[in-house]
């Protein structure tokens, strides 16, 4: 994703999105932030770092949390006419 068009401000506040997710998953033990959020923050940190600015490190989980990932069923929807 390019981020010049991006403000300081947006930069930093999508990357400390992640950090708070990351920090609520750990806190649940339930993984939602997958890889592509990794991938993401990486971006976002080289961009922060190349732009001089400062945030604070996401400390990612071990590997011990399980995964989950949404199921949706419709057999658990209630229908209403």
């Amino acid at each position: 994703m390019p981020f010049e068009n991006l403000s300081d401000h947006f930069i930093i506040h999508m990357y400390e999105s992640i950090r708070d997710e990351v920090s609520a998953d750990a806190r649940s033990g339930i993984r939602l932030v997958g890889e592509p959020a990794r991938e993401r923050a990486e971006e976002l940190r080289q961009e922060i770092e190349r732009r001089g600015l400062f945030c604070t490190p996401i400390e990612w989980p071990e590997e011990k949390i399980s995964t989950c990932y949404p199921v949706h069923r419709r057999d658990t929807a209630i229908w209403h006419d």
